[in-house]
C-alpha cells in the first residue's frame, strides 16, 4: 500500500518561500509520476506541478512557472516542492499525489494521495 505523507506547510508573508516535502513509501516508484495539487476554499483541486520519477522531467502550471520547483530524492524516496515569491493566491491545502504510470494534469488518474498540508500566504 502506497503511503504519502506531506510536511512543510505553514504561514508566510507574500514574497516569502516555503518548501513542502512528500515522503513516499510502500511502492517501487521508478515508473511513477509524482505531482502536487492544491485546493483553495470554495475552489476545485488544481494541478501545480509533476515529475517523472525515473527521468526527472517536470511540468508546471502556468500560475506557478518560474516560482515553484518540483524535485525528487531517490535515496530518501521524497518529492519536494520549493515555493518562492509566494502570493496570497497561492493559499491552499497542498496535496502530494502519485500515479503508477505516466500521468499528466488530471487529478482523476492519480491513485494515491497524501492528507494535505496547509499553506497560507498573507498580504
Amino acid at each position: 500500500q502506497v503511503l504519502l505523507v506531506e510536511s512543510g506547510g505553514g504561514l508566510v508573508q507574500a514574497g516569502g518561500s516555503l518548501r513542502l516535502s512528500c515522503a513516499a513509501s510502500g511502492g517501487t516508484f521508478s515508473t511513477y509520476t509524482m505531482a502536487w495539487f492544491r485546493q483553495a476554499p470554495g475552489k476545485e483541486r488544481e494541478f501545480v506541478a509533476r515529475i517523472n520519477w525515473s527521468a526527472g522531467t517536470t511540468y508546471y502550471a502556468d500560475s506557478v512557472k518560474g516560482r515553484f520547483t518540483i524535485s525528487r530524492d531517490y535515496a530518501k524516496n521524497t518529492v519536494a516542492l520549493q515555493m518562492n515569491s509566494l502570493k496570497p493566491e497561492d493559499t491552499a491545502v497542498y496535496y502530494c499525489a502519485a500515479a503508477a504510470r505516466r500521468a499528466y494534469s488530471d487529478a482523476s488518474v492519480y491513485e494515491y494521495w497524501g492528507q494535505g498540508t496547509q499553506v497560507t500566504v498573507s498580504s
